[in-house]
């Protein structure tokens, strides 16, 4: 049976530009230990639809303040199936940055805000070989590697939104056993 789940792709500005949210997954949990991703989760029964389930995640796992973002609408959802998910990315423009952290230390360890420009340099952007044999888009930026399904939508956002520069994708390095 598919699991539906939520994400918040949260479009914010600085000084350098346009950025993203992303969460460092805490590496206490069963599944995806370490690993990047945008905040988000499974629908509870409570949410009315799967844009309430996206910022209430994002409040729950960040401290999000709901009353700063824009929602811009829904993007197609995915399937991923070596989880069983069906998830929906939601799009929202952060109106008024704040200070956002690891509200719930048992599913968060870090936030980060990470400008598309570092996104897209080509010098940050790799092929990962997973030991499945798995090859797909990856990211290193500062210290994070996001790769997998994260690394996966956000090759193609930034595609689609015509942010991606031409890099190496013969470039494939395996990933780091703590994180498959």
């Amino acid at each position: 049976a598919l699991r539906k789940s939520e994400i918040l792709l949260l479009f914010g500005e600085t000084e350098g530009g346009l950025d993203l949210t992303f969460i460092q997954r805490s590496s206490t949990l069963r599944n995806h230990p370490g690993q990047i991703a945008f905040p988000g989760g499974m629908m509870d029964d409570s949410d009315e639809n799967e844009i309430a389930t996206a910022l209430r995640e994002a409040q729950e796992e960040i401290g999000l303040n709901l009353n700063t973002v824009e929602v811009l609408g829904t993007l197609p959802n995915l399937f991923v199936p070596v989880s069983q998910f069906d998830v929906t990315p939601v799009l929202a423009h952060w109106q008024l940055p704040h200070d956002v952290f690891p509200n719930d230390l048992d599913e968060v360890e870090r936030v980060e805000r990470i400008s598309i420009a570092e996104l897209s340099n080509p010098n940050n952007r790799v092929s990962i070989r997973h030991n499945s044999g798995f090859v797909g888009p990856a990211f290193n930026v500062r210290d994070f590697v996001i790769w997998g399904f994260t690394g996966g939508l956000l090759d193609r956002l930034l595609a689609a939104y015509e942010f991606e520069k031409p890099w190496d994708e013969l470039n494939v390095v395996d990933l780091d056993p703590r994180y498959s």
